[in-house]
């Protein structure tokens, strides 16, 4: 898929959501879990979104169950979790599987664009970090272990 303006996802609530809703935004688009070790990256991730969203930038958070079990709950209660414990106010998507046969386009297209080490395209852990220009391309990957935060100045120069 060479256009990611073309992908769309069910969202959170049930709604589908367009990428192209998106369109001349930067986008920092992470797989999230509500029972792992990376989890309290939702502060930081929300903090971004507070920080820069007048700016241009959207964080879109996509549960994943694909990594220990972490995310078995349902979209209410995942929606539920990240309001009651980290008043997440940006954009969160239906699960969605980042790895494998059911892989959804979007995170098959953010792979694509940024592959791993050695050239890998699976996503190792909950909380992969993918960084999106206003054109629709992907810049940037980043670990799991990268907190939110760090990622500060590589926002503010697609800004």
């Amino acid at each position: 898929m060479s256009d990611f303006y073309k992908l769309s996802a069910k969202a959170i609530d049930g709604s589908m959501r367009s990428m192209k809703a998106c369109k001349g935004r930067v986008l920092l688009i992470v797989n999230v879990a509500s029972g792992c070790g990376f989890t309290p990256q939702y502060a930081g991730l929300e903090a971004l979104w507070r920080k820069y969203g007048e700016r241009g930038l959207t964080v879109l958070g996509f549960p994943c169950n694909q990594f220990g079990g972490q995310e078995p709950g349902s979209e209410t209660e995942i929606a539920g979790f990240c309001s009651l414990n980290y008043e997440v106010s940006f954009p969160m998507f239906a699960k969605v599987d980042v790895n494998g046969a059911d892989t959804h386009p979007i995170f098959a297209f953010l792979k694509a664009g940024a592959p791993g080490l050695l050239g890998s395209e699976s996503v190792k852990w909950n909380f992969t970090k993918f960084l999106v220009d206003r054109k629709g391309r992907v810049v940037g990957r980043y670990a799991s272990s990268l907190k939110p935060e760090d990622m500060a100045a590589d926002i503010e120069k697609l800004l």
